[in-house]
């Protein structure tokens, strides 16, 4: 697997800004005074040790799932803290969790196509035509997710990497600017991980991706920049090298 992420132009004004972020369970700070900030065009990955770094927690904060108890997310000037999980995927912030959900019963097609934006509305959901635009894009967003010999096949048959793959498509349908995905080599080939690789380079361009993953050969292979997290602070960001030799993340991350 190359170990040449693709580079990105980065810009003044970060896509993602996160200031001062903290969120409390019971008194516990799951993050705490968290400040990060993610350009476009950039593959950012966060790492740190399972349970007590507020990975997951971070992304439930930026999507609207979990409510911050302070601090800031701004998003193409968007306040999300103020905002409804619905308005925030209206906005362009689109997120996979680490199970996939797809619809198991539908073709590859029609899962895409169900996740046109046009579709997904009730009342469009009702009105929905399957116009040449919605067979366009379909076929377009199957090829980039390297199913389009697969768009009849129905999701159930597909391989488990084939089926995360699926998840980004019906993401990548509704053209988000920020995409977000959590652990999604997890259970891979060696193939599809390094296919998965090439995908998120690809997709990177003119968006930005916030990765969560522990398969540091594949953040190696993906990363412009990497954020360790360690209960709910950043213990060190940079290149995948520099955060492999600080002495502190080899300490309580990589060294166990």
């Amino acid at each position: 697997m190359s170990n040449a992420p693709i580079g990105f132009e980065s810009t003044d004004h970060p896509v993602l800004a996160i200031e001062d972020l903290t969120v409390s369970f019971d008194g516990f700070k799951a993050v705490d005074k968290l400040n990060l900030y993610v350009q476009r065009n950039e593959v950012r990955v966060v790492i740190g040790p399972n349970g007590a770094a507020g990975k997951t927690t971070v992304l439930d904060l930026i999507c609207g799932k979990t409510q911050a108890t302070s601090g800031s997310i701004r998003f193409n000037n968007h306040e999300l803290t103020k905002m409804s999980e619905h308005a925030i995927v209206r906005v362009g912030v689109g997120r996979k969790f680490q199970t996939p959900s797809i619809y198991e019963n539908l073709s590859v097609f029609e899962n895409l196509e169900m996740s046109f934006p046009r579709g997904r509305k009730v009342f469009g959901a009702l009105t929905f035509k399957r116009t040449a635009d919605v067979v366009a894009r379909v076929e377009s967003v199957a090829a980039e997710i390297f199913l389009d010999q697969h768009l009849y096949t129905q999701a159930d048959l597909l391989s488990h990497g084939q089926k995360q793959w699926l998840e980004i498509g019906m993401l990548l349908m509704q053209e988000p600017e920020l995409l977000m995905l959590d652990e999604p080599v997890a259970g891979m080939s060696v193939s599809e991980r390094e296919k998965t690789a090439q995908l998120l380079g690809r997709i990177s361009q003119g968006r930005s991706v916030v990765v969560i993953e522990h398969d540091m050969d594949f953040v190696k292979s993906i990363a412009h920049k990497v954020t360790v997290l360690h209960q709910g602070k950043i213990l060190a960001e940079g290149s995948m090298d520099k955060v492999q030799s600080d002495p502190k993340v080899i300490d309580v991350y990589l060294g166990h």
